[in-house]
């Protein structure tokens, strides 16, 4: 576990799970094994996180949700089962990230999940450009995962 994290009343992390940095974990969590949140990521209430799962780092899950599969860095989900609702911008707007990579990462986001090209496809049209250092987390993340993305 991270330093600075909350992890509120009724919360379950399970064996061999990493929490990083600055993580909320909000009432009633229930966590696999396994499970790896990165820094800055907020878990809403009630929610079911999958064994193994990779949540990306300053992403935001609604409350009641069920997540099976990865969440991207800096997005928001929410649902059951879970689904995408746009860039994290409250999130990346308090921890004071440069709108220029607010807008690379828009853009990114735009390129991935809404527009007609499948993952494969957008990852590599992203790849073609200037990354910042946060695109290609997001980048790296997507390619990397194990579960699937969350779409």
């Amino acid at each position: 576990m991270g330093s600075g994290c909350l992890i509120m009343a009724y919360a379950h992390v399970a064996h061999d799970c990493i929490l990083g940095d600055n993580v909320v974990i909000s009432n009633a969590v229930n966590m696999g094994g396994h499970v790896d949140i990165k820094d800055g990521a907020i878990i809403g209430g009630l929610t079911a996180i999958h064994q193994f799962v990779k949540i990306g780092r300053h992403s935001f899950c609604g409350g009641a949700s069920r997540v099976t599969q990865d969440i991207p860095p800096f997005v928001r989900v929410a649902g059951n089962p879970v689904k995408l609702y746009g860039l994290n911008t409250v999130g990346l707007a308090r921890r004071k990230i440069p709108d220029s990579v607010v807008g690379s990462l828009r853009k990114a986001y735009q390129d991935l999940f809404q527009s007609d090209m499948n993952l494969g496809q957008a990852l590599d049209k992203i790849e073609l450009g200037g990354l910042t250092s946060e695109v290609e987390e997001l980048v790296e993340f997507i390619r990397s995962s194990k579960r699937g993305v969350v779409t």
